[in-house]
């Protein structure tokens, strides 16, 4: 089995790699292939079953997919179709069928059981997978179950190379697969689990007074949002405080190490600040406009702060995590991040499984789509609401001089009345009766022939 640091090309030729050419490695054991999976996917899974499309007659690793094991085994079966038919047609989006699958089964002991004993309590799992995969023609070639350091071939009958006990994997960074993965600069982010933990909410203190931030901000503002005559203004007011917010990041580069870095990130924010910011973020129309926030010298800036806000998601707030982690999945793609991607989005779809936002990210990235389609559309959106928006101020600048020229021609002549002999009803000339007098004289004399004609005899 050979694999490549980008699935959609053909073999080239082993030797020193020109920077626009792939990496090549080719895999001869099930030792190799348990190696190989976390560069694979990027990250150590964890409690996870993860699927790789084989393709061609060298085994060239193609598309791939990750989902976290099934704990009810009366699930399996069904479980076990759609995953095989999602490899299927995920490939055959990409225009090429699998040839044959590898299966990998990653699970640690619970307590009080061995590696042994978790994988023969998944060996039925296994068999299901590869009765699934054998149905659509697409032979599983290897599958390896991989628990507490060891590893296991569903496969392979041969004790020798096999043994019922396992085998224990290789150490970290010293395998071929990890020198030519170094080479080509592909990164390993530790396990699935510790990038989970990045958007974990807060506990103790800083989460009660979170908590209290959270029910200030949603008492404030979404009946704000809810009566819709200032929905436009809580939606620009949240944009606003996430832009500061952001700058913020930008200017306070990440740490070395992760949590380090995640807790001088958790102090960027107050409290109050990122409640408002939370609470306005379930307003889809908010939401949307923050995702155009995925590009440029700032991106890495807004990922970090998706997941600090991420992390502000106490309980009984834990759902509204879904918007910012989905926007971290969004900017992660964006910029090329696909493990950090896939992580995000997984999470977002398992705090709310029916987010559409989330689930369009995630199969799209999940199929390999190029993000770029999405990127020109938010660009555009932007561009759109910019013009509206200087149409808009124009319109407000003319109606405001033409309505500044009307009260400067009206002023002289509010002057000029009020210079006039008599007042605003006097005469027009020295001794003269004013216009207001001489109504006033037609009207008298009307009213005095009037009376005149009444009294004449008939």
């Amino acid at each position: 089995m050979t694999m490549h640091n980008d699935p959609a090309h053909p073999s080239t030729p082993a030797g020193p790699p020109e920077p626009h050419e792939e990496q090549q490695v080719t895999l001869r054991s099930p030792a190799e292939l348990a190696d190989a999976l976390p560069y694979l996917l990027g990250f150590h899974p964890t409690d996870s079953l993860v699927m790789s499309a084989l393709h061609g007659d060298q085994g060239r690793f193609g598309g791939r997919l990750r989902l976290g094991i099934p704990r009810a085994p009366e699930e399996w079966p069904d479980i076990c179709d759609q995953l095989a038919e999602t490899l299927l047609s995920g490939s055959n989006k990409r225009g090429a069928r699998p040839d044959g699958v590898v299966l990998f089964l990653c699970q640690d002991p619970a307590p009080g059981e061995t590696s042994r004993e978790v994988m023969e309590r998944l060996r039925p799992l296994a068999q299901c997978l590869r009765l699934a995969c054998g149905r659509l023609e697409m032979p599983v070639y290897e599958a390896l179950c991989i628990s507490d350091g060891r590893f296991w071939s569903y496969c392979c009958p041969d004790a020798r190379c096999c043994p019922p006990d396992g085998t224990p994997l290789s150490l970290p960074g010293t395998s071929v697969m990890a020198a030519t993965a170094t080479y080509a600069g592909i990164e390993v982010r530790g396990t699935l689990r510790e990038m989970e933990a990045r958007y974990a909410p807060l506990t103790g203190d800083r989460a009660r007074d979170q908590l209290r931030a959270l029910d200030v901000a949603a008492a404030e503002l979404v009946p704000r949002i809810l009566r819709g005559t200032e929905c436009e203004t809580v939606r620009q007011e949240t944009l606003d405080l996430a832009g500061m917010a952001a700058s913020r990041f930008h200017e306070a580069p990440p740490l070395p190490r992760r949590t380090e870095s995640d807790a001088r990130d958790d102090s960027l924010l107050a409290d109050e600040e990122a409640a408002a910011i939370i609470i306005g973020l379930q307003d889809r129309v908010t939401r949307d406009r923050a995702a155009e926030w995925m590009e440029g010298p700032q991106a890495p800036a807004f990922l970090r702060m998706w997941r600090a806000l991420a992390r502000r998601c106490v309980p009984p707030y834990a759902e509204h995590a879904a918007a910012p982690v989905t926007l971290a999945g969004w900017v992660a793609w964006s910029t090329g991040d696909q493990p950090a991607a896939r992580v995000a989005l997984g999470r977002a779809l398992a705090l709310d499984p029916e987010y559409v936002f989330a689930q369009l990210l995630h199969r799209a990235c999940n199929e390999g789509l190029d993000p770029e389609p999405l990127r020109r559309c938010l660009r555009g959106e932007r561009a759109d609401r910019a013009l509206r928006d200087a149409v808009r101020a124009e319109e407000r600048r003319v109606e405001s001089a033409a309505a500044a020229v009307a009260d400067s021609a009206r002023k002289p002549e509010r002057a000029r009345r009020r210079t006039r002999p008599g007042g605003p009803g006097g005469s027009t000339r020295p001794g003269g009766p004013g216009p207001m007098a001489k109504a006033r004289a037609r009207r008298k004399d009307g009213q005095v022939k009037a009376r005149g004609e009444q009294e004449r005899p008939q």
